[in-house]
């Protein structure tokens, strides 16, 4: 006789897997372009910070860090919720209050970036 396995859960797994690692691979990158403009430039003043900061380019690379870290969170976060929390309600509360603050830690970034 064979059992049959009953799969539950929402199925992330491997697109979880996948997307940590291409988020961190973008961290990394940015990481090491903003190491790398810190370490080759002779003075870091606010106005180097400013000219740096108002290019296009960094704008868009800064952003696009920024949603890779806040993907990077969330993934990380819900998995530690899903796992930890048993109680469906206050899991709920939590995966909604974070998805809020990353959410408007995203806006604030935007707000920031293109104010320069």
């Amino acid at each position: 006789m064979t059992t049959r396995r009953i799969v539950t859960g929402a199925h992330y797994g491997l697109k979880d897997w996948l997307a940590q690692r291409v988020t961190a691979v973008i961290l990394l990158i940015y990481t090491v372009v903003l190491l790398g403009t810190v370490l080759f430039t002779a003075e870091l003043s606010y106005g180097v910070w400013a000219v740096l900061f108002s290019q296009a380019w960094m704008k868009v690379a800064t952003l696009l860090a920024v949603v890779a870290l806040i993907w990077h969170a969330w993934v990380g976060v819900r998995d530690i919720y899903m796992d930890y929390i048993k109680p469906t309600g206050v899991r709920l509360f939590l995966q909604v209050a974070t998805v809020l603050a990353l959410v408007g830690y995203a806006l604030w970034a935007v707000i920031i970036l293109w104010r320069v």
